[in-house]
């Protein structure tokens, strides 16, 4: 072989090489999907943005996020799901069971990592937290032993006996009720339940309940609750009536109290099962996971404003005090 030969030889390798590893990297490009039936909550997409970036993974290069939401309208949940699978995502990230319940029969075999479930076993989604099987896995809110632990802490704070509580009907956790009507009768509250599946029946049922003689209010997990957190703050407050909720954001919002994991943590720690799952791991074999941590939030002025005292200790335990 001549100089001239050799030398082309060389090149058209090192062409054919570069094209071989161009290729390879564009094939490594990862689409996901980012499903919410709430509106955005930019603290959350981020928190799984951080996560994916930690593990190696940055945007524009080696992955896509497609994001959907459905503003707190979950018959909108089928349509915008269907688009994300014509987009071709691999996995699809959700929030909650509501979420769960209106694409599970549209995605078909693709696999869904859950950020915020109260209890998938319950609801159906897995058979087991150590073996999910099927196409879905993620992160539970741990809800059904988080209710009588709030009701505890608001009974802390308010000595009231009779509580209503909301309560979506569509939504799988309903399962928590019996867990929370044993805990209200060891502190001695009576409890009167009340539904809501739209932002109107939102409002008469609070409305109800202040009607029946309610002392506060107590808040189920619920993303169309979660969505119109600003009203629900502002109809607690124009009814002077406590109340407890599960995220931290309605204290955020003006709310008395919460208790509950951090969502934004879960979808953190979302980011590890995308992560596995795109190397080849099946959600029928990743545990689901439960919180370790759970946060108390309280709003002093709104505290203020009820005319209401905080015992010193519930301080002291609080994770987050707005002042």
């Amino acid at each position: 072989m001549d100089r001239r030969t050799f030398i082309g030889c060389v090149a058209g390798s090192l062409v054919a090489v570069t094209f071989v590893a161009r290729a390879q990297q564009a094939s490594k490009v990862s689409r996901i999907g980012y499903l919410r039936r709430t509106s955005p909550q930019p603290a959350d997409i981020e928190a799984l943005r951080q996560g994916l970036r930690d593990l190696g993974y940055v945007e524009g290069q080696n992955l896509i996020i497609d994001e959907r939401y459905a503003n707190g309208d979950a018959g909108r949940l089928p349509a915008l799901a269907r688009e994300l699978m014509q987009v071709k995502v691999q996995i699809l990230v959700v929030d909650g069971g509501a979420t769960l319940v209106a694409v599970r029969d549209v995605v078909g075999t693709t696999p869904i990592v859950f950020a915020v479930v109260a209890d998938p076993v319950a609801g159906g989604f897995v058979q087991s937290l150590d073996r999910p099987g099927g196409t879905m896995t993620g992160l539970t809110t741990f809800s059904s032993e988080l209710p009588p632990k709030r009701l505890q802490l608001l009974r802390e704070i308010v000595p009231a006996t009779r509580v209503g509580v909301m309560y979506n009907p569509v939504n799988p956790g309903r399962h928590t009720f019996e867990p929370l009507r044993a805990a209200a009768r060891s502190l001695g509250i009576e409890l009167t339940f009340a539904e809501a599946q739209t932002s109107a029946e939102l409002t008469a049922a609070i409305g109800n309940l202040r009607r029946t003689a309610v002392k506060a209010l107590f808040f189920l997990n619920d993303a169309m609750f979660f969505t119109q957190r600003a009203r629900i703050v502002d109809l607690a407050a124009s009814y002077r009536l406590p109340a407890a909720y599960p995220e931290r954001e309605y204290v955020e919002a003006g709310g008395l109290m919460s208790y509950g994991p951090s969502l934004s943590n879960n979808f953190r720690r979302a980011a590890t099962y995308v992560d596995k799952i795109l190397d080849g791991a099946k959600p029928a074999d990743l545990p689901v996971e439960q919180p370790t941590r759970f946060e108390l939030a309280i709003n002093l002025k709104t505290t203020k404003a009820l005319g209401l005292t905080i015992p010193q200790s519930l301080l002291l335990r609080a994770d987050e005090v707005i002042r």
